[in-house]
């Protein structure tokens, strides 16, 4: 059975199916895109409900993140166009500032339009079925969002 199922995720690796994409990188020690980009998506999710909850400190903290792993996937994956990620630049920085200023409707709006880069990145990349929009349901029951500083 072992030898079987070996040889079944080899002939699926060769065939390129399940492969990352974007130039997909062979090193085991290289995190897959799909992997940064779940991350990814976490962090997106994990934005919101914090920028929501006006605990800034977390906001800044998931944006911070947010972009780190953009950046990675940016330098790992060399399939994926500078100017995907280079078009997020302006509305990751609308929400910087949104979070310095404290400013929930800034946050809001420039929320929306890092939203709508990151589809806009799919599409271009031939992953359209990939869509992400603003968190309508908190799914991470064991983090409290509002800040807990008094």
């Amino acid at each position: 059975m072992t030898m079987k199922l070996h040889g079944w995720i080899a002939a699926v690796a060769d065939a390129g199916i399940g492969a990352a994409g974007a130039g997909a990188i062979k090193d085991p020690a290289i995190p897959k895109l799909g992997d940064i980009m779940n991350a990814a998506q976490t962090r997106h999710i994990k934005l919101w409900y914090a920028g929501k909850a006006a605990n800034w400190e977390l906001a800044a903290f998931e944006l911070h993140r947010l972009k780190a792993g953009l950046v990675e996937a940016a330098m790992l994956y060399s399939g994926i166009p500078v100017t995907n990620v280079t078009t997020l630049q302006a509305p990751l920085q609308s929400v910087a500032d949104a979070i310095a200023a404290k400013d929930r409707q800034r946050f809001v709006k420039a929320y929306g339009e890092v939203t709508g880069g990151c589809n806009a990145c799919h599409q271009s990349m031939e992953r359209s079925f990939i869509a992400i929009r603003t968190p309508t349901d908190q799914p991470f029951g064991d983090q409290i969002f509002p800040s807990q500083k008094r």
